[in-house]
């Protein structure tokens, strides 16, 4: 039963399912195609402008990426196996560079 088809509250263990039905396919292909695109060792960095510029070209509207937070897949590709930081600067801070995702193969799937 999917987690909107019962009854009660969700618990924890069924968001990250729930997510991945909410998230459109388009998503997963511009990440799965630029982490391919990027990987070096084990570890691939994906600039969140290149992963947003695609999902337009694929149809998708800005504003609708970022409302949905269809970009929030760090908790979708740890649960396959990376692990994901998520970095973007701190403007109070004076930090100024473009967002990005870094994804690590676990060291048991490093070749």
């Amino acid at each position: 039963m999917s987690p909107e088809q019962r009854l009660g509250p969700i618990n924890p263990a069924e968001i990250t399912e729930l997510r991945i039905e909410q998230i459109p396919d388009q998503v997963y292909e511009a990440f799965n195609g630029l982490i391919a695109q990027n990987i070096r060792r084990g570890r691939a960095v994906v600039m969140q402008k290149d992963v947003v510029a695609l999902l337009e070209e694929k149809g998708l509207i800005r504003n609708e990426i970022f409302n949905k937070h269809w970009l929030d897949v760090e908790e979708i590709y740890q649960k396959a196996g990376w692990q994901v930081k998520y970095d973007k600067p701190v403007y109070y801070a004076g930090e100024n560079y473009e967002p990005y995702f870094e994804f690590n193969a676990n060291k048991a799937d490093r070749h």
